[in-house]
């Protein structure tokens, strides 16, 4: 079967990501991704398969999806960097049931006051870090915000957070010195939570799996309460790019932007339009074949690349009406693929949904004549929607 490749190295993809993609999606539901190392990876670029896939126990992530790990550690540290997203099976889901009594729809519900919180001790300070009447959101309020919602809710210590900022600035690089530099004191940081909450247990979800791991060491081993404190930690800061995103693309839909400031009650189906139209992720974390498989009318073999295309599902006009429209008053249905599928689902999708809203909303209230100084631009990345810095006037 002859398929369309596309060449990720290419400016323009780098550059635009989005229509480079949907493009690609006109021409066929599969396709070739060229990069660098890479063997030319399967993608798949309508909605339709890319659901299925995501859900097909046939591929299974690995810890070959993360091929730009750093490779030069410490031999000590390599068992922590096994977390929850590489394993498949009764392993993960042993895993996930853990932790995921912490992230229902109902306890992120129930965490709303708290993020209200953090997010007016964040809008109280913004013009504090005004310069020339400009404040730059994404340095002062979406970055910091998730991490401080998640170290709450795991309970990492309050004078420990800065540090876990810095952490999560050299993480959301995705490669590089900064990552590999980064990853010692991740796990070390990591470590240090779980003793503090071994001699000094409270009523977050570390100490609970302490409690867990002392019970009954078959459930959860020490070695696997570090990386899963870690990834829940870092996964956490997800959010940060959401609401950047959904704030620069307002500021491109002035309708919108207006109808929201007059109708809060649009807040969640803004927020999941957001996710449909400039999700973080572009690409979903790539899966391998188990065996060999039929999608689409292509032979992917076992043990070949396969990645889903989420920005191009997520506008796909054979399952979005008028897809190209950003329309905040959308009836969400069919579930768009922002927080991806299957067994992998975001395990935060709740808690990011109710911080984007509360940031959103609050953002609006607290400043009504907030406004770009110039129009957000993207970092040129082909797997990644996010603005390095938004600066705004209050």
């Amino acid at each position: 079967m002859s398929v369309p490749e596309l060449d990720l190295t290419d400016p323009d993809v780098a550059r635009d990501p989005v229509a480079a993609y949907q493009r690609l999606r006109e021409r066929g539901p599969v396709a070739r991704l060229a990069a660098p190392g890479l063997p030319a990876p399967w993608a798949l670029t309508r909605y339709r398969e890319c659901r299925a896939m995501l859900g097909d126990p046939r591929f299974e992530l690995s810890p070959a999806s993360f091929a730009m790990r750093p490779t030069d550690l410490p031999e000590d540290l390599l068992p922590y960097l096994r977390t929850m997203q590489e394993t498949e099976g009764a392993e993960h889901l042993r895993l996930r049931r853990l932790a995921a009594p912490a992230f229902t729809a109902r306890r992120a519900t129930g965490l709303r006051p708290r993020v209200q919180r953090i997010v007016d001790q964040l809008l109280d300070a913004l013009p504090e870090h005004a310069e020339g009447g400009a404040v730059d959101l994404s340095a002062h309020f979406t970055r910091p915000l998730p991490m401080e919602v998640i170290c709450e809710l795991v309970g990492i210590p309050e004078a420990d957070r800065p540090r876990w900022q810095e952490y999560g600035a050299a993480v959301a690089t995705g490669a590089g010195p900064a990552l590999a530099a980064a990853i010692p004191g991740v796990i070390a940081d990591a470590r240090a939570a779980v003793a503090h909450r071994t001699a000094e247990p409270g009523g977050d979800l570390l100490s609970e799996l302490v409690r867990i791991r002392d019970e009954d060491g078959d459930r959860l081993s020490e070695v696997e309460l570090v990386a899963l404190v870690w990834q829940l930690v870092l996964g956490g800061q997800t959010p940060a790019n959401l609401i950047a995103n959904a704030v620069g693309t307002l500021f491109e839909h002035p309708d919108a932007l207006a109808a929201l400031r007059t109708g809060p009650e649009l807040l969640p189906r803004a927020v999941e339009e957001s996710l449909r139209w400039c999700g973080p992720q572009l690409l979903a974390i790539p899966r391998f074949a188990r065996e060999d498989v039929e999608v689409a009318g292509a032979e992917v073999r076992a043990g070949e690349m396969v990645i889903a295309v989420l920005s191009s599902a997520n506008r796909d006009p054979r399952a979005f009406a008028d897809p190209e429209r950003f329309d905040i008053a959308r009836e969400p249905t069919p579930g768009h693929l922002g927080f991806a599928h299957g067994p992998h689902f975001c395990l935060g999708a709740s808690l990011g949904r109710v911080q984007t809203e509360v940031a959103l909303g609050s953002l609006l209230r607290r400043y009504p004549a907030l406004a770009p100084v110039r129009v957000p631009e993207r970092q040129p990345d082909p797997g990644t929607w996010r603005l390095p810095e938004l600066t705004v006037t209050l």
